[in-house]
């Protein structure tokens, strides 16, 4: 079977059945990495050193496990698309933004911080309704381009071994990748190889962003926005995708309790509950649009 055509498979089944219910391999793999990082950083006192022998131990032999089994006769296919379907977190990005924004709606603004707070990191019991649908909104955009676009091109560019490798990778960045105390040391091999791994992709969706909205405001937040933001593949992915929404993001948050002075992102109105509907479309856009493409090329191809 074509890439295209396993690709499409996978995000049909997610469409269909959403996240696993139980045993979700990515919940596993948490645990499994949860017990190395005890291991390898008691007390918050593991250096870089062991950083990367830890990366080492949790992805690398699961990665060779998915090259051996994708490369199995009559149920390779099979692999790939299960690998596939694993790393995405299409439906599950949608069914957990859609509640904010019903929340917005509803004027409940206590069930919307709540609602909120399964999607970020950053503290939400005093936000108000801008700033909750301003960071439903972020985490559309980010957690598009994390948990689907990237996701996708590791599938395409090297099947099931890429995209478990990209996905582990950045389950781990998620897990160790903060700069503290704890892990400001230990963390760092699995945040450089996620913005290693990032880069490209992030890159193709502010384009995919920028084409399927208001392309000329994306671009132009992209070039000068992007730069000031901390993350460097969070920065044009947001930039870009505020841009295309016509809306204002960024500015001040708390997260563990400091302030973080964050800059804007975007320009126009300010978030409400139809720029998280919005965004959540343009998500779903630039997946039909990547598909599409690959299925083009892989007519091309033929």
């Amino acid at each position: 079977m074509s890439v295209a055509l396993l690709s499409v498979a996978a995000v049909a089944l997610d469409a269909l059945l959403g996240e696993p219910k139980r045993w979700h391999p990515l919940v596993a793999f948490g645990n499994f990495a949860g017990r190395i990082e005890r291991r390898f950083n008691a007390g918050g006192r593991g250096w870089r050193s062991h950083g990367v022998t830890a990366w080492v131990i949790a992805v690398l032999p699961l990665t060779l496990l998915a090259t051996a089994f994708s490369w199995a006769p009559y149920v390779g296919w099979i692999v790939e698309i299960l690998a596939l379907y694993c790393a995405l977190g299409m439906r599950s990005l949608g069914e957990h933004v859609a509640p904010v924004a019903a929340a917005l709606r509803a004027d409940d603004l206590q069930e919307a911080r709540k609602r909120v707070g399964y999607l970020v990191s950053r503290q939400t019991s005093e936000l108000d309704s801008t700033a909750v649908a301003r960071a439903a909104t972020e985490s559309v955009l980010e957690n598009g381009s994390d948990a689907v676009f990237a996701a996708l091109f590791w599938f395409v560019v090297a099947g099931a071994p890429g995209v478990v490798l990209y996905r582990l990778s950045n389950t781990l960045d998620a897990m160790w990748g903060y700069r503290n105390e704890r892990f400001e040391r230990f963390g760092w091999c699995a945040a450089k190889i996620d913005d290693v791994l990032n880069y490209i992709p992030a890159r193709l969706v502010a384009l995919t962003y920028a084409l399927l909205g208001h392309t000329r405001l994306a671009l132009k937040c992209w070039r000068n926005q992007a730069p000031q933001w901390d993350s460097p593949n969070a920065g044009p992915v947001m930039a870009a995708g505020a841009g295309a929404l016509n809306v204002e993001l960024g500015g001040p948050a708390i997260y563990h309790g400091e302030l973080h002075e964050r800059p804007q992102l975007g320009e126009g109105a300010p978030a409400d509950a139809g720029s998280i509907d919005r965004g959540w479309q343009l998500v779903q856009r630039g997946v039909w649009l990547w598909l599409l493409i690959l299925c083009v090329g892989a007519e091309f191809y033929a």
